[in-house]
């Protein structure tokens, strides 16, 4: 294939999601960005769509931009997410439904909608989800019901569409993260938090960006949780 390949990058505005899109377009891809209310400025290689991800709509236009701008699309990275952290009786129904429809419907309707595309061009495909590493090691002083009960299932539909695509050429991996040094975590809670890896420390923006361009170039690697966390699954 000589087509310059083209990666769609949810919650792409700040942080981890604005890192991944320099990190592609160093690889050489173009790239469709997305957020709710994305300012990047427009580039031969970059296409900007605002909107929210958890609906069918955005998810439609984003595919769509992908392929009038570019004419393919190789890579998705579902890096969009909603974190509360409180406890579980204390969750409001519309901080569910905010974590419900970003969680779980952003990532099924821009994954359902670029495999269909990746599928029609016969030539394989990658998809990624950044998830949580306290979906399978929980920690008391951080109650997180809500990101389990939505990142849980992206978790586990990562090795299912695994399997049902391996022979088609499309990987599905997802990174399963500590909790990292990002403009979401006040300054001061960072000593708290540092505790919270055997390391000692936060992890940083780049290591999540390192980890997902592992997987992007990993080619027999399909159905892998790729723990960013300083050792937190590993266990205290």
């Amino acid at each position: 294939m000589t087509a310059q390949k083209v990666a769609v990058i949810t919650g792409a505005s700040q942080g981890i999601g604005a890192a991944l899109v320099a990190a592609y377009q160093d690889l050489g891809y173009a790239v469709v960005a997305n957020s709710r209310s994305i300012q990047l400025p427009e580039t031969a290689s970059l296409a900007a769509v605002a909107g929210d991800i958890g609906q069918r709509a955005v998810a439609e236009r984003i595919v769509r931009t992908g392929i009038e701008r570019f004419g393919r699309i190789d890579t998705l990275v579902n890096n969009a997410g909603i974190f509360v952290a409180k406890p579980f009786t204390e969750y409001t129904a519309e901080e569910y439904a905010a974590v419900k429809s970003t969680n779980i419907d952003g990532f099924f309707h821009v994954s359902q909608l670029a495999i269909a595309r990746m599928l029609e061009q016969g030539e394989g495909g990658h998809v990624v989800s950044v998830t949580t590493t306290l979906v399978e090691s929980a920690i008391a002083s951080v109650p997180s019901a809500l990101a389990s009960l939505s990142k849980g299932g992206v978790a586990a539909t990562t090795k299912a569409l695994a399997v049902e695509y391996a022979g088609r050429g499309i990987r599905v991996n997802a990174v399963s993260p500590g909790v990292i040094r990002t403009p979401l975590h006040p300054e001061e809670n960072h000593p708290f938090l540092s505790t919270l890896h055997p390391v000692g420390r936060m992890g940083e923006i780049d290591d999540v960006t390192r980890g997902v361009l592992y997987l992007e170039q990993a080619p027999f690697v399909t159905g892998e949780f790729l723990h960013i966390d300083g050792g937190q699954s590993a266990g205290r």
